[in-house]
């Protein structure tokens, strides 16, 4: 059986290693010219490092990752809240790592080309369309500085993991239109600094309206002993001010940002300094799609951002891409029939995802920001926290997302 993917990114590429691993073949193709390092930081979560350790990439992945040892709430007034240890540090049975999302890229991208082959990864080749003659798809690509075709590609499979701007969703879907623009704009850099807290933990900071992200992403030191530390701010933008453009290279106005934090400096973290020192910061609406009803016609199907693009909350939109590419590949192990195996894959990720697609839109576990900051406006005593509600919200998330320990450490 021969497999045609559509997009180079991390969804597209742990496909390729899940469906190599297990005997198909496979050939992927990218639309840009060269694939590159690019985005900033991200978290794999325990469900998803698990299949890239059944792939065998544990190892490599930990050389270049931090592995995040506990999450941490704060309210803006550098106040703790909740905190939780994370990953085999909570008892997992496989790490939870945060990482540079074009370094984890670049190390499947590689691992990928000396698995299936460098001639089978092709980038420079845009899809223009797809066609399923019903024993066969047929795949048209063109080079996208001319329009011309330069190759036509036929496969059993075409799977769509091309993005939130998907040209297999578009055909499959001809009349969604573009993204759903959140409100929210995500200011993203990166700082070389001294640890914080425990030197791999992950903080959260302040609320929705106004919140800070923060976490290590290279195990490495610097000779002056600073750690590169991947932070995010998120602020609610006016309706004046409202920008959609998503663009990883969208530079923002670093002096602005250190203004409206210039108060968040804490004992344990100075905010305004970390912004500050970043070489630079690029602003990104929070931008997600409404779920689909079925990503799967005949032979073709969506997996990753391509179907159920997502808030970058709870950190699940890389893990949640992962998810799929392990259920696609046991699916199609499991059936003979090519169809029957497609139809199964999306009856069961497609309601599983579009959970995780709406609760990240209710704020996913960051909803006890705003609990906290709606009822202690001014500040909090360690009394007050209310630690039962708070450890609802958290657990619920766990299991909607697929990484509550309990069922995930019964996996093989």
């Amino acid at each position: 059986m021969k497999v045609i993917i559509i997009g180079g990114g991390i969804g597209g590429l742990c496909t390729a290693l899940c469906l190599k691993k297990a005997g198909f073949e496979v050939k992927v193709f990218e639309s840009v010219k060269e694939i590159k390092p690019l985005g900033v930081g991200i978290n794999t979560l325990p469900h998803c490092v698990r299949v890239l350790t059944n792939l065998g990439l544990q190892e490599k992945i930990a050389q270049t990752a931090v592995e995040t040892q506990d999450l941490l709430y704060f309210n803006r007034f550098g106040q703790k809240f909740w905190e939780e240890p994370r990953g085999r540090f909570a008892g997992y049975k496989w790490p939870q790592f945060s990482i540079h999302r074009g370094n984890l890229q670049m190390l499947l991208f590689e691992e990928v080309q000396q698995v299936i082959g460098t001639e089978n990864v092709l980038t420079n080749h845009h899809l223009q369309e797809f066609q399923d003659n019903g024993n066969e798809v047929v795949a048209t690509f063109i080079n996208r500085e001319n329009g011309e075709v330069i190759l036509q590609e036929k496969g059993d499979i075409l799977i769509g993991a091309d993005g939130i701007n998907s040209v297999v969703r578009k055909q499959l879907y001809p009349q969604e239109g573009g993204p759903c623009y959140s409100g929210n704009v995500l200011y993203r850099g990166t700082t070389w600094m001294k640890p914080f807290l425990s030197g791999s933990s992950m903080v959260m900071i302040g609320s929705l309206k106004q919140k800070m992200v923060a976490y290590p992403i290279d195990p490495r030191l610097d000779e002056n002993g600073n750690q590169l530390i991947n932070w995010v701010a998120n602020l609610k933008e006016p309706d004046s001010e409202k920008i959609t453009v998503r663009d990883w290279n969208r530079q923002a106005d670093k002096a602005r940002l250190v203004e409206i934090y210039k108060t968040w400096n804490f004992d344990w973290l100075d905010v305004p300094k970390m912004i500050s020192e970043a070489p630079a910061v690029y602003e990104f609406p929070m931008s997600d799609r409404n779920p689909l009803d079925r990503w799967t016609f005949g032979r073709v199907t969506l997996l990753g951002d391509a179907a159920h693009p997502m808030y970058p909350i709870g950190s699940n939109g890389a893990s949640q891409a992962i998810l799929d590419a392990d259920c696609l590949t046991e699916m199609l192990i499991k059936e003979t029939d090519v169809l029957t195996a497609l139809q199964k894959y999306d009856a069961e990720r497609v309601p599983a995802a579009a959970k995780v697609v709406m609760q990240n839109r209710a704020k996913g576990p960051d909803q006890i920001m705003d609990m906290m900051e709606e009822r202690f406006p001014t500040g909090f005593s360690t009394n007050e926290i209310p630690h039962d509600e708070l450890e609802t919200v958290m657990n619920h998330y766990k299991q909607i997302a697929g990484f509550d320990v309990q069922s995930l450490n019964q996996k093989l």
